[in-house]
């Protein structure tokens, strides 16, 4: 089998990339530039190819000689909802045969662009022929990296909305691992699957299990932030992010059913805990 993996030099379709090949897939990375061959191939893609992702007839060369597709959109970009459809139709038209789409944890709350952008492409997938499996992750652990250093240093750790709204998190690795085996298995064909490790934590949660990993006192901050239209960001990701900001501050991000991701592994998933005191022995 032979799957082309859009995003391929990413730190998340990456980790899709390495599983496939892990299974013994051949993947053709799809990347932006060709500055970014080297970590699509270094990721584990024997073959890439350059292309933009609204660029359709670019796509379709992409997609010769290719049996299945693993599709993510970048957050936040101008003109996500179209981005998101434009491989999905020019694969559905070239007679793909899977297509397996990272999603997003709960894509109805549609004040969050990020999340009410992904329904088109899903969308297109139900209506077309082609076997597909809609993943869809909740809040990448990795975006925790950065609090064990942060705990270590400051006996603080902060983010921009409340130390009380509780948040759903998953390892995208086991994602990674869930996306290969939806090419490698048909076990999940024709499925949409929310994807989160158990449990939800507040960042008051995440300050309790850090006082322990680190042994020093750990406090929760936060500080609710609106990102200024300074040139240096697209319009597009400033008003995503701040909208998201401020859903997050008021409602959290609720969910932690970890019953179909450990189904899907027939593992358990990889937990909040476990993932900080993994960050930090590294």
């Amino acid at each position: 089998m032979k799957v082309l993996a859009a995003g391929a030099a990413g730190s998340s379709a990456g980790l899709v990339v390495r599983a496939l090949a892990a299974k013994g897939v051949t993947v053709r990375g799809l990347v932006r530039s060709a500055e970014q061959v080297g970590q699509a191939r270094a990721n584990g893609a024997t073959e890439t190819v350059v292309a933009d992702l609204n660029d359709r007839a670019g796509l379709r060369s992409a997609l010769d000689d290719v049996d299945g597709v693993f599709h993510i959109i970048p957050a936040f970009v101008a003109d996500e909802a179209a981005t998101g459809v434009a491989l999905v139709e020019v694969a559905a038209q070239a007679g793909i045969g899977r297509f397996v789409f990272s999603s997003v944890y709960h894509p109805s709350l549609t004040d969050l662009s990020n999340h009410r952008d992904k329904q088109p492409a899903e969308r297109a997938l139900y209506d077309s022929t082609m076997d597909f499996t809609i993943l869809q992750p909740a809040m990448f652990m990795a975006q925790l990296d950065g609090l064990v250093p942060q705990a270590k240093r400051e006996g603080v750790i902060s983010g921009p909305y409340s130390v009380d709204s509780a948040m759903t998190y998953v390892d995208f690795r086991d994602v990674a691992e869930a996306a290969a085996l939806a090419f490698t298995t048909d076990r999940f064909v024709n499925g949409t699957f929310e994807l989160a490790a158990p449990g939800m934590y507040t960042r008051k949660d995440l300050a309790r299990l850090l006082t322990d990993l680190v042994g020093r006192p750990v406090r929760a901050q936060g500080t609710r932030v609106s990102l200024p239209a300074d040139g240096r960001m697209p319009e597009t990701m400033r008003d995503g992010l701040n909208r998201m900001f401020v859903h997050y501050d008021k409602y959290g991000f609720r969910g932690g059913n970890a019953l179909v991701l450990g189904a899907m592994l027939g593992r358990e998933p990889i937990d909040v805990p476990g993932y900080l005191a993994e960050v930090n022995t590294r």
